[in-house]
């Protein structure tokens, strides 16, 4: 019996989708939601956004594919991302680490034939500590107007995507 429609593949072991959800941080909701297969890679969901100029779009290291964030800058548009560790670039410049926010920036280019060919750009490297969970936390963004700690705050104001799904 079939009800026409799509439906979910069944499996025994597990199941899954991801919610792709780009959050308007103002109306403090969602203004668009993708959904995918749990075994779809996440940087997929970016080919479906529809970049407005001046926007600002933050991502967290999943999302981290140089073709796609370029795309974003040829849009006019800014992205902060959460880098990878294994980030290779080359720096360009480095400013003094401000002690007060833990926050120390710099210039790249990203290092690597094929890598720097995804995003010929250069990037601004912002260096967070937190100093509350002693962690360090590496971003990038095509930004070079806002300050260090003004990108690390549009990061942090990423986790608001999380508190919106998990409010009770």
């Amino acid at each position: 019996m079939s009800s026409g429609g799509q439906r979910a593949k069944f499996r025994k072991a597990k199941g899954g989708i991801k919610l792709h959800t780009l959050f308007d941080i103002t109306t403090q909701i969602p203004a668009f939601v993708h959904i995918t297969p749990e075994n779809v890679n996440n940087v997929n969901a970016m080919d479906y956004l529809n970049y407005e100029q001046s926007a600002y779009y933050v991502f967290d290291r999943g999302y981290a594919d140089y073709t796609r964030l370029f795309k974003i800058t040829q849009h006019s548009a800014f992205f902060v991302i959460r880098a990878k560790s294994n980030l290779q670039f080359n720096r360009m410049y480095s400013q003094k680490i401000d002690k007060s926010s833990g926050v120390l920036c710099g210039l790249c280019k990203l290092k690597g034939f094929y890598i720097s060919k995804r995003y010929p750009d250069k990037l601004r490297r912002v260096k967070f500590h937190d100093g509350q969970t002693n962690r360090r936390f590496i971003y990038l963004t095509n930004n070079f107007d806002i300050t260090s700690v003004q990108a690390a705050l549009l990061y942090e104001n990423r986790w608001q995507i999380e508190l919106f799904f998990y409010a009770k």
